[in-house]
């Protein structure tokens, strides 16, 4: 049961990571890979990659005529006096300053050279399924997934959020589920309180059993035409599998 609502889940993956990818204006890869597939509870902030739109400053220690202040462009390159272009997008800041130690030291006796993030650009994450306003947000400092859901106006009533699923890019841009109880995160438990989203993250919030079973009944019984102006008062028990 739960493989199925995952796969189910997916299917909606391709389209929003279309909308995100279109906000970032054809963004490179920039999530190496997936840091890992269940919650993490060590609470550590998940290293940073430079995103496409951030604005960096590149500081030359001994040759400050060329400190610059740059933007990454959509293809995820930054361009720079002396060595022209370089892709910054999918580094985090040290290993660019190394890239760029390294492609100075054709042109500087002893290039040293500090990469600063001077403002974030980008950073968006989609929220959907059982929230009351679903659509992108902006990924704000170190947000957990039950954050951006209340910053999407909560849960429905017909959310179900211990079965919510995180889908992150992992390599070559392919979704990475990972399951996430948010009925743990909204008691505090460690695991699915403390995980932290990444850029271009979708957090989706499936529907509850007992709210399919009532739109089974409300569209597919009481709206038949042997039914119409009839309720049914009958009750009945949704039993869930368990893997």
């Amino acid at each position: 049961m739960k493989n199925t609502r995952i796969f189910q889940t997916l299917a909606l993956v391709t389209v929003i990571f279309g909308l995100l990818s279109g906000c970032a204006s054809q963004q490179q890869n920039v999530a190496p890979e997936a840091a890992a597939l269940t919650a993490s509870s060590s609470g550590e902030p998940a290293p940073y990659f430079i995103q496409p739109g951030d604005q960096l400053d590149i500081k030359f220690f001994y040759n400050p005529e060329l400190n610059e202040t740059v933007t990454v462009r959509p293809d995820g390159k930054i361009s720079l006096q002396l060595v022209d272009e370089v892709q910054a997008a999918g580094l985090k800041p040290s290993q660019l300053d190394k890239v760029l130690t390294e492609r100075y030291a054709y042109e500087l006796k002893k290039p040293v050279i500090a990469v600063i993030v001077k403002s974030f650009g980008g950073q968006r994450i989609y929220v959907g399924g059982e929230v009351n306003r679903q659509g992108l947000i902006m990924l704000a400092g170190n947000m957990t997934p039950l954050q951006a859901v209340l910053n999407s106006g909560g849960f429905k009533e017909t959310a179900s959020p211990e079965s919510a699923i995180i889908i992150r890019k992992g390599l070559d841009n392919r979704p990475v589920p990972i399951e996430m109880n948010l009925d743990d995160a909204m008691q505090g438990k460690t695991g699915s309180a403390d995980f932290l989203l990444q850029p271009d993250d979708i957090v989706y919030v499936p529907k509850s059993a007992i709210a399919k079973a009532n739109k089974f009944v409300n569209q597919y019984i009481e709206k038949l035409l042997l039914y119409r102006g009839i309720s049914l008062g009958f009750t009945y028990q949704v039993n869930r599998f368990r893997d």
